[in-house]
This record gives C-alpha cells, sequence and structure tokens, in this order.
C-alpha cells in the first residue's frame, strides 16, 4: 500500500488518518490535509484499486479487507495508534479497523457514515450502477456531483465541477473494481458490535446530505459507547470539501482533547 506523509514531523505528534470515499483518493481531504497538518501529521493514502494503488480487486472484497490494507501501511510506517477521519466508505473502514485492531485507532470521526446502509442510500446506488453498466463511465462520473454536493453551488461553481469531471473520468478505477467495492458497503453491517468499540468518536453529519441520511449518523452516535454527535445545516454528502473551516476547526479541537 502506497501512501503520503504531510504536516508536522516527529513521533510525538499526533499522527491522523484520512481514508476517502468510494471516490478512492486521498486528494479528497486537500483542504484538511493543509488544515490540519500544521498540528498534527498526517497520512493520507489511496484505497487499494484506485489511484496510486491501483490494482484489479478480488471477487467479494470486503470492508474488513480494506481494513486490512490500513494495518499494512500503518506497520509500514511504524505508525502504532492513529486517530482516523473517514468519509462514508471510509468511515465504515474505520469502524471494522477499530473493531480488529482497537489499540491502533485512539479516536474516529466518521464523516456522513453509517453502521448499516439506508434503504434510500441503497436506492441510491442501486441507481448509480444501472448508470454505470447501461451508460458507461462517463454518464457515471457526470452524475456522481448530484449526489456529493448541494444544487446552488453546483449552479456556482460549474467550471470546477466540470473540472472535477475531466479528472474523474480520467482517472477512473474501473468499472469492475468499482462494482466490488460497491457492494463491499452494500453487504457492511456494524451494529450488532458497533457499541463493543472503545474509542471515542466525533460523528459528523449534513442535514441535505441527499445520499446518506443524516439520521445515520444520529443512529450511529446513539449506539457507540463514546460519540459526540455534531450535524452541519448544509453542505451536503461532500461538505468537507466545499465548506470545510467549521469541520476542521472541530476536528483538530476533537483530535487533540482525545491525545491528551
Amino acid at each position: 500500500m502506497k501512501y503520503q506523509v504531510y504536516g508536522r514531523a516527529g513521533r510525538d505528534v499526533p499522527t491522523v488518518v484520512f481514508s476517502a470515499g468510494l471516490g478512492g483518493s486521498h486528494h479528497f481531504w486537500r483542504p484538511q490535509i493543509e488544515a490540519l497538518g500544521e498540528r498534527f501529521r498526517i497520512i493520507g493514502y489511496d484505497h487499494r484499486g484506485t489511484g496510486a494503488n491501483a490494482e484489479p480487486l478480488p471477487e467479494n472484497y470486503s470492508i474488513e479487507q480494506m481494513a486490512a490494507d490500513v494495518v499494512e501501511l500503518l506497520d509500514a510506517d511504524g505508525s502504532e495508534g492513529v486517530h482516523f477521519i473517514g468519509h462514508a466508505l471510509g468511515a465504515i473502514i474505520g469502524f471494522a479497523l477499530a473493531r480488529s485492531n482497537p489499540t491502533r485507532v485512539k479516536s474516529l470521526i466518521p464523516v456522513n457514515g453509517w453502521m448499516q446502509v439506508s434503504k434510500h442510500t441503497r436506492r441510491c446506488f442501486d441507481a448509480r450502477c444501472d448508470l454505470l453498466l447501461s451508460s458507461g463511465a462517463e454518464a457515471y462520473v457526470k452524475a456522481q456531483p448530484i449526489f456529493l454536493y448541494p444544487s446552488a453551488w453546483l449552479e456556482a461553481h460549474s467550471e470546477e465541477v466540470a473540472h472535477e469531471e475531466e479528472i474523474g473520468i480520467k482517472n477512473f478505477q474501473g468499472a469492475d473494481n468499482l462494482l466490488r467495492r460497491i457492494g463491499a458497503l452494500l453487504k457492511f453491517d456494524a451494529s450488532p458490535w458497533l457499541h463493543e468499540l472503545n474509542c471515542p468518536m466525533l460523528v459528523a453529519a449534513t442535514r441535505d446530505d441527499v445520499l446518506v441520511p443524516w439520521t445515520c449518523s444520529q443512529t450511529l452516535a446513539e449506539k457507540a459507547a463514546k460519540a459526540t454527535l455534531w450535524v452541519s445545516a448544509e453542505g451536503g454528502h461532500g461538505f468537507t470539501a466545499i465548506a470545510p473551516e467549521e469541520f476542521n476547526k472541530r476536528a483538530a479541537s476533537f483530535i487533540e482533547h482525545a491525545a491528551s
């Protein structure tokens, strides 16, 4: 597993791992890497099957295997305990990691995540898979911003969105890999054991997320043993990318408290 290290140097500095959503690229976290890198040591990685770690994924690839990929890179880096921030798919990777390797996870910040995929989110993924299979990768990538960002923001940033689409098409992870990764998140269910996780959590969500209902985060926070729920009023599924200031401030404060 290839990865990148950013931010402050030194093993006495808390290490924060960022895990992206379905796109898999750690560049999703650019606003956080820049801001939190002033205080922490940062590890960013592309999920296996995407970006710098592109390779064909096996059938029945699972969230647990994605968590094992993180253990592999932590071992290579020499990091024992880290603070883990995950978006959507990245959030549930964090849950699986904290379950399989509890001593490696000092705290968790799941962003627009879930314990078990909701009926609404499943419907969205079914539609996106149908679009991919019937119309191809370009149509899939062009539809993606609809699920990520508020309509007013998309209208005001049309050139930026078009550029993001170009990059997404150029670096598309491949239909087979994407479908296997979606299959993994649809199968995942942390509800029987989430309460057993002992690390502190800051559960972050947005009320206007059209892909994952914010109530999934509410339920998640109620189930977890040491969770604080923070719900932002707006920003959509990808609010950390387009309105990062408040999230960065809350995440930094939470990590510093958890590390003390």
